[in-house]
Formats: C-alpha cells, sequence, structure tokens
C-alpha cells in the first residue's frame, strides 16, 4: 500500500510539473519570456503561486526544465530518422535534414536549445546533470552513426580522426546555416530561399565526410 501510495504521488507531481511547463511554454509563446512573470504561470496552470515555487525556484528555472524537453524532442527526431536510412552516411543525413524540420516545425523549442549552454552555468546540479545528459544523448546519437559509417565503409576514415569532434562540427556547422536563414529570412520578408540552402548545405556537409568513390 505503501508503495503504491509513493508512485500515485510520484505521478501527481509528475503531472503537476508538466502542468507547469505546458502553462509556461503557453505564457512564453504568447507574451514573451521577459514580459511573463511567475503570477501569469501560476494562473495559467491553475495553481497557486507557492505551489508554483515549490516545484520551480524562479522563472529562469522553467524555461530550463522546457530547454529539457525540447532536447528530448530532438533526440527523438534524431532516433525516428536513423531508423529511415541503413548506412551511417544516409542516417547523418537523415538526421540532418530531422534537424531542420524541428527548427521549422517547432520553433520555439529550437529557440529554447540555442541558449542551453548558457543557461546550464545558472541550474542547479540536478537541473544541470539532467541537461548534460540531454546534450550527450543527442551527440551520442550522431557520434553512434558517424561510427556505423567508418564501419560500413560509407565515410573516409582519412577525414574523420574523432567522431565526436565530427559530430559537433556537422550539427555546428548545420545550426549556424538556418540561424543564418532565420535572420535573412526576416530581412527579406521570407523571400530568402532557406531551403534550398540547407540542401545546399547538406550536399556539403555530407560530401565533406563521404568515403572516396
Amino acid at each position: 500500500m505503501t508503495e503504491q501510495l509513493k508512485t500515485r504521488r510520484e505521478r501527481e507531481k509528475q503531472a503537476r510539473y508538466d502542468t507547469i511547463l505546458d502553462a509556461a511554454e503557453r505564457v512564453f509563446s504568447e507574451k514573451g519570456y521577459e514580459r511573463t512573470s511567475m503570477d501569469d504561470i501560476a494562473r495559467t496552470a491553475s495553481l497557486s503561486r507557492a505551489l508554483l515555487y515549490v516545484y520551480f525556484k524562479d522563472k529562469a528555472a522553467i524555461q530550463r526544465g522546457i530547454m529539457l524537453r525540447a532536447g528530448h524532442s530532438l533526440s527523438d527526431r534524431f532516433r525516428n530518422a536513423r531508423q529511415t536510412a541503413d548506412t551511417g552516411l544516409e542516417q547523418i543525413r537523415a538526421m540532418g535534414e530531422s534537424y531542420y524540420r524541428f527548427y521549422m516545425e517547432e520553433p520555439d523549442y529550437f529557440s529554447a536549445l540555442t541558449k542551453a549552454s548558457t543557461a546550464m552555468a545558472e541550474a542547479d546540479e540536478a537541473q544541470a546533470e539532467e541537461m548534460l545528459c540531454s546534450k550527450s544523448e543527442l551527440m551520442g546519437l550522431m557520434t553512434e552513426a558517424i561510427e556505423l559509417g567508418l564501419k560500413d565503409g560509407t565515410m573516409n576514415r582519412q577525414r574523420i580522426h574523432s567522431p565526436e569532434q565530427t559530430a559537433l562540427y556537422l550539427r555546428g556547422a548545420l545550426h549556424g546555416t538556418i540561424l543564418l536563414c532565420q535572420s535573412e529570412a526576416s530581412e527579406s520578408n521570407g523571400n530568402f530561399p532557406a531551403e534550398s540552402l540547407i540542401r545546399h548545405t547538406m550536399d556539403m556537409l555530407t560530401s565533406s565526410i563521404a568515403a572516396s568513390s
């Protein structure tokens, strides 16, 4: 009975945690992070302000919780992308394309992850560890695909000295291009050929690590 009660309380705690993050996502999207107060989040979640502080010490901690959600969402996309391809090189390309879709379909989550490294420095120990694990999971999925590419012969062993370093290079290069597209699109009223540039970037990145034909 005690174990059942503990399990029920844990489920209730998790449900309330999720309710707070759901509410925060809505309010941040409507009002923006800076203009949102803890009272706004508490009202939207139908919770007292005191109870809100039991779960999160401040607005920044709530934002870090959303960053964790974003990381889990992207990890799911990467895992699904890998399952659509057989070779390491094809998996990397599929993951790159899924990263662009993540930006297009979940722009708030993409924006949250862009700020995650800075936010991690301000997190408490437990939350920082969760964020680090989430980041490691993302990089691990890419590293595994690169290791597969080296094993199956679709990637160039002379150019890839470290799968981990190559994963960072690929993600950093694509992330930078996406940010460039975001900036250019806002300046050109949406007329910038973002998808064409992303595809060109993917072609360039995959050719830079592909095995010589």
